[in-house]
């Protein structure tokens, strides 16, 4: 009996077994963060022209749903320790923003940490755990997220524990996003803790950098994913940092490659730039249905690094109907051919596999053996693979 309960582990992975099951985010939460591109400069009449922009956008047609305020948005806690949000930013309170949000067919997402006081210095959770949540709740909250600084001794997996244990309590379901940057490798034991747990610092409107302090480009980050993939799944996710598409750092190119490879991860998807007055052409790459469908694929599988030859390499992922999404991405300072064969997807040379482009949303006929594309410089040609369609 022993034996093959060890077994199982080996064969469907830690995460499966002891994965949080609170019924939330059975597919990677979709929607719109603040910090990206405002930080601490949140209001309410801000948050509510999000919500209005992720409906007149196409966004939440293409199935963003959350629109989250990250951190500055409180101030204080009054005399029976409740806290407080900002009067002047959020004259009408934190209830009224949440039932506008919910009237458009949306949910609300909040930020708070788990130490004394929050990244930006406003008041943390720590020792507030369940008067906070059963707060969130009652405001109408859907989505927390759960920073990590100003915590000095504090254990991580204790810590966020406790706050899961706070959320079950509240009587209301809320997405927990936990935020401890990586830093005691959270894909080991944040299962049962969280439905998404951030994987690595924060991430830069940058193609290849990192600082000193902990942020990294997107190229950083795609590599730490890399062998993480087995603590991923429906319910619970490995998260690499919201998206940067649209903040100015990065061609069109560059960021069709980080939406590209997102998807692929099965990352969550959450918009950081000002969509309010976003271009077409960054609309069309976070509202690309096609791209997103890879995203929210039922089986939940983390898409990972099968082949690398310097600066090119090819990445996969395994989708429900048996198809493979594949990425050829090229981090090379030059356009380059990269090929992929069918043996390095998991399919048998002599398959005959249909192919499809898309972000060129066309089909690119059926062929034997593999496919190679032209790739630009930070760039990726995104193809999904079908055995057997025609």
């Amino acid at each position: 009996m022993r034996k093959a309960f060890y077994l199982a582990i080996l064969m469907c992975g830690a995460s499966s077994l002891f994965a949080l099951d609170n019924g939330l985010a059975r597919t990677p939460p979709m929607g719109w963060n603040s910090w990206n591109k405002f930080a601490c400069n949140v209001s309410e009449s801000l948050i509510r022209e999000a919500a209005d922009a992720l409906v007149s956008s196409g966004m939440k047609d293409a199935g963003y749903e959350y629109v989250v305020i990250d951190d500055c948005w409180q101030v204080s806690r009054d005399a029976e320790g409740n806290i407080v949000p900002d009067p002047q930013r959020f004259p009408t309170g934190m209830k009224a923003l949440a039932n506008y949000i919910h009237s458009k067919g949306l949910k609300f997402g909040i930020y708070s940490d788990t130490g004394s006081k929050t990244c930006a210095g406003r008041p943390g959770a720590r020792g507030y755990e369940f008067q906070d949540a059963r707060q969130y709740a009652a405001w109408g909250v859907d989505y927390l997220k759960f920073d990590w600084c100003n915590t000095t001794t504090q254990n991580s997996e204790a810590s966020y524990s406790l706050m899961r244990d706070a959320l079950a309590k509240a009587g209301r379901p809320i997405v927990f996003s936990i935020c401890e940057w990586g830093s005691t490798k959270p894909w080991l034991w944040a299962g049962s803790v969280g439905n998404l747990w951030r994987t690595t610092g924060d991430i830069q409107d940058k193609w290849d950098v990192k600082r000193d302090w902990g942020g990294n480009g997107v190229v950083e980050i795609l590599d730490l994913q890399d062998g993480i993939e087995q603590a991923s799944g429906p319910g619970h996710w490995n998260d690499p940092d919201m998206l940067e598409v649209g903040n100015g750092g990065m061609t069109s190119t560059e960021y069709r490659a980080h939406f590209s490879l997102w998807c692929l991860m099965a990352a969550p998807l959450m918009a950081g730039n000002d969509i309010r007055s976003m271009t077409d052409e960054i609309r069309a790459i976070l509202t690309n249905k096609e791209a997103i469908a890879v995203d929210q694929d039922p089986l939940g599988y983390q898409g990972r690094r099968v082949k690398r030859d310097g600066k090119l390499e090819v990445w996969s992922k395994q989708m429900a109907d048996g198809s493979r999404t594949v990425a050829l991405l090229n981090r090379g300072d030059a356009e380059a051919e990269i090929g992929v064969a069918w043996t390095d997807i998991g399919y048998p040379n002599a398959l005959t596999a249909a192919v499809r482009d898309l972000w060129a949303h066309q089909d690119l006929g059926t062929l034997q053996g593999g496919f190679s594309a032209k790739v630009p410089s930070h760039g990726v040609v995104l193809i999904a693979v079908r055995p057997g369609a025609k």
